[in-house]
């Protein structure tokens, strides 16, 4: 084992590593800072550009980039009242409380300390129960992966938003999108309509960036600026660090808190963020009261959601079943690099799984002290106007698609997914569900199939089935009866369950009329995910007609957001694909991101130098990034073709 974490270490500190590492954290604190965004957008992100590096380095760039977004959200929750993602809604209460008594710098100083020693928590808890889980995961056969692997999907299902019913139909919907392409089983086409792109499948970054970016995107552009004011940090940074310091019993505890729930598919940093919230409310301490600017109610928050990364990764790593939307995509992006996560991940890829647990600890280190040296400069991102970052932010979205294949199809797939993203947004479907089916499909089908060949029928009456039928069971009857009793279940009102059910039945009904086509085996599995989209679709419809007589009868309806259209801003952002694809083969990447950053800028009422120095700024990042870091296949311009024709 030393020999392992020796080459580990080895290989982790190799220059392209630590480079990789250092662009991450730096990515996910600007990402943090910035209000309504988050990791999954940063993954998104990412991801594409990681299948250029090796396994580490990508590892590196991708853990490095999530580890520190909630470290730096706390900048725009303390300064200016607003969450730079969900995992500081708690920190709001009490951080924004001190910074309105001139006592950021100490907030802020809390903060950071407490995440530093959370994420290192996490860190420490992944490392050692990885080694304690390997013997009993080693007895596991194949259809307790199988078993494992459906109660992960199916708790997210459950777990993500407010209407479990939504969140079982995104699922089934992500399962039948990974069907897409050439079956493993049979090697028949399924839904790739003659076209060779589609052979392998969607392309997950182009996929993910859709869904995930596509919507944030159109999000921030529809504010005029992400924060309208700003505030000094000033001084007392080491005062809060001390402050910390005092409270370890407290960090310990919520980091403990935020490392156990974060292995627990499903279980959201928001949720963690607000049980340390109150755990901490216990005891008040020599401070104010809570909601008045007690430190306390900012260590505990900040402890939990950064031991919250190590513990997600836990289910990730040992069993290949995310902890939570941001470790699917970190999940899907390990596949691609030819990482399998599962029970033999500590035989087969034991240095690779050490290197996860030196860059999430490493990680953790840097950013806290980048956040520290830097939190005056890092807090005025949180106050640049939408027209500045918003088209930058496009701009690395459409590249970073395009980095799938290299192919005008990764732009077309986004511009699709990221239609759905926003109406899903938009009408408060879980894309996270989705976005797990799509990941988890593959090996629900490959696991099927094996157990099938091996153990037959009796491969539903093992154990593992057993408990994952009970625990099935025992969920949804909590979300029926503890939760519909707190209102916390939301179910769409009887005319939004129309339209819902109607697209679930649209689904199911084309998978059904197309599968008819192919080979038994092939149409199995899209065969019986329709079915059960089928049963959704008639469980929405019921519950509408029971809903209605209820309201007929003199009850409220439950609760339902306005329904929702597709802005200005979002047509704009949609539109923007396409433009900038035609932009890419009439004049190249480089002056094509260069214009749309400086014509959005200009119409946001930029001056014309300011807007021309933006686009020639985003048009050398981008030659840096995808030029010479990447090397990017990119098409052949008309602008290239004329230029090399006349010299």
């Amino acid at each position: 084992m030393v020999d392992v974490v020796m080459m580990a270490l080895a290989e982790m500190l190799e220059p392209l590593r630590l480079a990789m590492l250092l662009v991450g954290v730096c990515a996910g604190l600007v990402i943090g800072v910035i209000p309504g965004i988050g990791g999954l957008f940063g993954l998104a992100l990412l991801i594409p550009l990681s299948f250029g590096l090796d396994s580490y380095s990508a590892i590196a760039l991708l853990l490095g980039m999530s580890s520190v977004t909630t470290t730096s959200d706390t900048i725009p929750a303390v300064l200016i009242g607003v969450p730079g993602t969900v995992g500081s809604m708690a920190t709001v209460v009490d951080g924004h409380a001190l910074a309105k008594r001139n006592e950021a710098g100490r907030a802020l100083g809390a903060a950071y300390s407490a995440s530093l020693l959370g994420g290192l928590f996490g860190a420490f808890v992944l490392a050692v129960s990885l080694p304690l889980l390997q013997p009993l995961l080693l007895m596991l056969r194949t259809p307790d992966f199988l078993a494992i692997t459906l109660l992960g999907l199916s708790l997210v299902a459950l777990l993500v938003g407010r209407d479990p019913l939504k969140g079982f139909a995104a699922a089934g919907g992500g399962l039948i999108l990974s069907f897409v392409g050439v079956d493993d089983q049979t090697a028949a086409h399924r839904w790739t309509f003659g076209q060779v792109y589609l052979w392998d499948g969607l392309p997950l970054g182009a996929l993910f960036l859709g869904l995930f970016g596509i919507p944030e995107v159109a999000s921030l552009m529809s504010r005029q600026a992400i924060a309208d004011r700003g505030a000094a940090v000033g001084g007392g940074v080491t005062d809060g660090i001390l402050n910390t310091l005092r409270e370890w019993r407290l960090v310990l505890q919520c980091s403990g808190i935020g490392a156990l729930l974060g292995a627990l598919p499903g279980v959201g940093l928001s949720v963690v963020s607000w049980i340390a919230y109150g755990f901490a409310r216990r005891h008040r301490g020599d401070g104010p009261a809570f909601g008045e600017g007690n430190i306390r109610g900012v260590i505990g928050p900040e402890s939990a959601n950064n031991a919250n990364e190590g513990g997600s990764l836990i289910p990730t790593i040992a069993l290949g079943i995310p902890g939570g939307a941001g470790t699917a995509l970190l999940l899907g992006a390990l596949i691609v690099h030819g990482v399998v996560p599962g029970p033999h991940m500590l035989e087969a890829n034991a240095s690779v799984t050490v290197a996860m647990i030196f860059s999430l600890a490493m990680a953790n280190v840097i950013g806290a002290g980048i956040c520290l040296a830097l939190s005056n400069p890092l807090s005025r991102i949180a106050t640049v106007g939408s027209h500045i970052i918003g088209p930058i932010a496009l701009v690395f979205v459409i590249l970073g698609a395009f980095q799938s294949s290299a192919g005008v199809g990764d732009v077309v797939v986004l511009a699709c997914f990221g239609v759905v993203g926003i109406l899903m947004k938009a009408r408060g479907w879980p894309r996270p569900a989705l976005a797990l089916g799509f990941v988890l499909g593959e090996l629900v089908e490959r696991n099927f199939f094996l157990s099938w060949q091996i153990f037959g029928w009796s491969t539903f009456l093992r154990p593992s089935f057993v408990l994952v039928a009970l625990l099935l069971a025992g969920q949804i009857l909590w979300h029926l009866l503890g939760r519909g009793r707190r209102g916390d279940i939301r179910p769409s009102s009887p005319p939004a369950s129309i339209p819902n059910a109607a697209v679930v039945f649209s689904v199911a009904g084309f998978v059904l009329v197309t599968a008819r086509d192919l080979p038994a085996e092939a149409a199995l599995f899209p065969s019986a995910t329709a079915v059960f989209l089928l049963f959704v679709g008639v469980v929405m419809l019921v519950g509408a007609l029971v809903r209605h007589r209820a309201r007929a009868d003199g009850g409220a309806p439950a609760p339902e957001p306005p329904d929702p259209v597709l802005t200005r801003e979002g047509v704009a952002v949609v539109m923007g694909v396409p433009i900038f694809l035609a932009g890419l083969f009439v004049v190249g990447p480089l002056v094509s991101s260069g214009l749309l950053v400086a014509a959005t800028m200009r119409r946001g009422g930029e001056s014309l130098a300011r807007a021309t120095v933006g686009g020639l700024m985003v048009a050398l990042v981008v030659h840096l990034i995808f030029d010479r870091l990447i090397s990017t296949p990119w098409p052949r311009s008309l602008l290239g073709a004329v230029s090399s024709g006349v010299f």
